[in-house]
């Protein structure tokens, strides 16, 4: 298996608001960057988002290293809270629904593709490729002609 890292940053204007990801995906001496913006969003659904779409480049199962700033994504995974609101039917506890099931579906499926490990990084201290994926993901949020998030657009006021 390949060994890859992946950094991922998520970034939204008044969260709900305009959004984008960004990514940074390191082979060897490869490098490929992504980013996308979003017209409606949050900022959690774009830091989960941003590691889908990492991980979605990858061309076979690989062992990835994916850091992100977001302690919400990392914990979620590293800590099986995501896994164990998908066996709870994506209720987080006995009242309260699991926010952003449609996303946690898409990465749980992928990490059952490659092995990651996801790392937390603190944000805004002055990482390069945190820094970078943060550049990208503001620049995604403010391009114009942003996607439609429609899962969130549906369910959003």
């Amino acid at each position: 298996m390949k060994n890859v890292a992946i950094y991922t940053d998520g970034a939204c204007s008044n969260n709900p608001g305009p959004g984008g990801y960004g990514v940074i995906l390191l082979y060897d001496s490869h490098r490929k960057e992504l980013s996308k913006g979003f017209r409606r969003t949050t900022n959690n659904r774009m830091e989960i988002l941003a590691a889908i779409a990492g991980l979605e480049a990858l061309k076979e199962p690989c062992r990835v290293k994916l850091y992100s700033d977001s302690q919400y994504l990392v914990n979620a995974i590293e800590k099986g809270w995501a896994k164990r609101w998908q066996a709870d039917g994506w209720m987080r506890n006995k009242k309260e629904k699991a926010i952003n099931p449609d996303l946690w579906e898409r990465l749980l499926e992928l990490c059952k593709i490659h092995k990651v490990q996801f790392e937390w990084l603190r944000g805004h201290a002055g990482h390069d490729e945190n820094e970078r994926c943060d550049e990208l993901a503001t620049a995604a949020a403010r391009s114009p002609n942003l996607a439609i998030d429609e899962d969130y657009e549906k369910i959003s006021p």
